[in-house]
């Protein structure tokens, strides 16, 4: 028998539990064609689970989370396996659980809960592994890796036990193949925040940094304190609520008495915040100056009524055959090629939905068919260059035919109040709440709203968009300019945003007064003489707001050359690793989010060019070459497209085989 050949899995959370439930499928199926072959020319496997938290729900998911954290996709999307699901195993405990039992198909359910599926994968997979005859050992180390150096054919990887809180020196381990698999890990502050942070401790004033969010330490603010945000994504939805109802404020409908301890909050419709007078004072802001947009209630990750007309993987690949000139071969610009085909189709689904939702806007039944017909043609007609000039041709059709109608304008979508002042606080607190209370009542009607069809046609082009980067259809310039700079504020905005009940929440606590909205394009400051935070907008004729107290509502950035993982910063500092060097419109590169990789199975590449051929790349730190690789597979996805994470953990664990052989 073959000496024992060893893998080393570094970081056990999604991405890790997907290589391992995959590698099990993997030598599932190899044993089935290997059958005759003599077992001695066939080497053990020893594999080593290096993570140090429980293997599935790692760091980000773990179980013993706030409840009050709820994932950003309905329960019928995600999954870490595409033999078992998260609805699967929703459904399968069902019956057992009255927590899980009252959630449904389209429902957002707490993280935690996730995290105990995840947890059920690791263990399936770890299990399958251990039971078949190649696998001599499987070890779950709870430890975190602090080096990886190569020896030769071998990697020589150092780890410290995570299970003591005494400092200890490393221990050490060879192993013939790496998965880097570590997900979400800190990353240095950027020069603000590292001030911020600084010049607060010397004042006494309390700075929380960006962070996962079960590792803040909620319970240190105090309650009646003003607190200033910055951000109001999805963090900031998870900040307000373990800061309102985390400290025993409840909601309950609007005429419900306050003394009434049984009022129930209805399902749908607006909510009014009973408070329990431990909350402080939330003084939110973002350069937008509104919230994520709710998620449209459906039981889907992309409306089941949404369908693309023009921007479709066919016509991309069209563009990029017939060849761009100034472009390199099968290179596109998403701006000048894919932009205008993703904005017809946001338009085409806008106003199909709202002709058959308000016929009379047209002039009745007959006209409204006879706008979309006129519609269609006007968006089929047009080149994909000349962009202002169709739309010029679109907009007038709308505003001759249904002028009541009102003309979308996509862009400004992202920055509802842009370009417009506000004389008093008053005024714009009403304009954020009326903006809230319209955007829920717009996701409560699901498949029936216009914008949210519409702002549905623009994610469904999102997912399409992420495939192409990863097989590599744009150039390194418009991935960053267009796609990542302009694209993604767009569509993350709107499109990424809160199931609705955490905007009718949000509304409730504005009319509450326990959060208010400083405005957009906020500026935050800190007074060293006087001892405080201070934020303001130029948009909103107001004071400043002054606080002691400063919370990142965000995530730590996810770009390697700014990581304070030391295991990745070791890597770089040795050359083992790199940022994917990215191509400026200035003809210069500079360091991208991820690793320099290979093509799937995305082996490490060092820094200067040499190929890693027992390193392979999973998750986070694909971010050069993958967009979006936060976001879970879809179940029943494709492992190219909407799955493609299990496609990568499928790709690692085959060629492991292989390399094992």
């Amino acid at each position: 028998m073959r000496k024992p050949f060893r893998i080393a899995v570094v970081g056990a959370g999604p991405r890790g539990t997907s290589f391992l439930d995959r590698l099990a499928n993997a030598l599932a199926a190899d044993t089935v064609s290997d059958a005759g072959t003599d077992t001695t020319e066939i080497a053990p496997l020893e594999i080593v689970i290096f993570e140090p938290f429980e293997p599935g729900p790692g760091h980000v998911w773990r179980t013993d989370q706030s409840r009050n954290f709820l994932m950003n996709t309905p329960a019928v999307y995600p999954t870490a396996s595409p033999d078992y699901s998260f609805d699967q195993w929703r459904q399968e405990h069902a019956a057992e659980r009255p927590d899980i039992a009252a959630l449904g198909r389209g429902s957002y359910p707490p993280r935690a809960l996730y995290g105990e599926y995840l947890s059920e994968v690791a263990h399936r997979a770890c299990e399958k592994l251990r039971a078949h005859p190649r696998v001599q050992s499987l070890t779950h180390r709870r430890a975190e890796v602090t080096s990886m150096r190569a020896s030769g054919e071998l990697y020589v990887l150092e780890y410290r036990d995570a299970s003591s809180a005494e400092p200890q020196p490393n221990n050490a381990t060879l192993a013939d193949a790496v998965v880097l698999s570590v997900g979400h890990v800190p990353a240095k502050l950027n020069p603000r925040q590292q001030v911020a942070g600084e010049q607060a401790a010397q004042l006494g004033l309390m700075y929380i940094p960006p962070n996962v969010p079960p590792d803040v330490d909620w319970d240190a603010i105090p309650a009646g304190e003003t607190v200033l945000v910055r951000g109001l994504g999805l963090n900031f939805f998870d900040a307000v609520t373990e800061l309102t109802t985390g400290r025993g404020g409840r909601f309950v409908a609007p005429n419900a008495a306050v003394e009434d301890d049984d009022a129930a909050r209805p399902e749908r419709g607006p909510l009014r915040y009973v408070p329990s007078g431990l909350e402080p004072r939330v003084w939110a802001a973002s350069r937008r100056g509104a919230p994520y947009r709710a998620k449209a209630a459906v039981d889907a990750f992309v409306p089941p009524s949404v369908s693309l007309r023009f921007v479709t993987e066919e016509s991309i690949r069209a563009i990029a055959d017939a060849g761009v000139p100034g472009e390199p071969a099968g290179k596109l610009s998403f701006g000048a090629h894919v932009w205008p085909l993703v904005h017809r189709d946001v338009l085409r689904t806008y106003y199909r939905v709202l002709a058959e939702q308000r016929p009379e806007l047209f002039g009745g039944s007959e006209g409204a068919a006879s706008f979309v017909v006129r519609l269609e043609e006007l968006l089929g007609a047009q080149r994909v260059h000349g962009q202002k000039v169709w739309l010029t041709s679109v907009r007038r059709h709308v505003e001759q035919c249904a002028p009541g109608a009102g003309w979308l304008d996509v862009p400004r979508l992202g920055h509802p109040f842009g370009e417009w002042g506000f004389e008093s606080d008053d005024e714009y607190q009403a304009a954020v709440i009326a903006y809230l209370d319209e955007d829920a009542e717009s996701a409560e009607r699901g498949e029936a709203d216009p914008l949210k069809m519409a702002i549905g046609a623009m994610h469904a082009a999102r997912m399409l968009v992420k495939k192409l980067v990863a097989e590599g259809v744009f150039d390194d310039v418009t991935y960053q300019d267009d796609i990542l700079r302009s694209f993604e504020p767009l569509v993350e905005g709107l499109a990424s945003g809160p199931p609705v009940q955490r905007i009718r929440e949000l509304a409730a606590l504005a009319r509450a007064g326990v959060v208010h909205f400083i405005g957009p394009e906020p500026t935050f400051t800190l007074d060293e003489e006087r001892g405080i935070f201070s934020a303001e907008s130029p948009w909103v004729d107001v004071a400043p707001v002054e606080s002691k107290v400063m919370l990142e509502a965000m995530m730590p950035a996810n770009r390697v050359a700014k990581t304070d993982s030391t295991l990745l910063r070791q890597l770089q500092d040795d050359d083992l690793a790199q940022p994917r060097p990215m191509l400026t419109e200035d003809g210069e590169f500079a360091p991208g989010a991820g690793f320099h990789v290979t093509e799937r199975p995305h082996r490490l590449i060092g820094r200067y060019g040499d190929v890693h051929e027992g390193v392979f790349v999973l998750g986070l730190q694909l971010a050069s070459v993958q967009w979006g690789t936060a976001i879970a597979a879809e179940a029943g996805g494709d492992p190219d497209g909407n799955a493609r994470t299990l496609g990568d953990a499928s790709a690692a664990a085959e060629a492991i085989l292989e390399q094992a052989k």
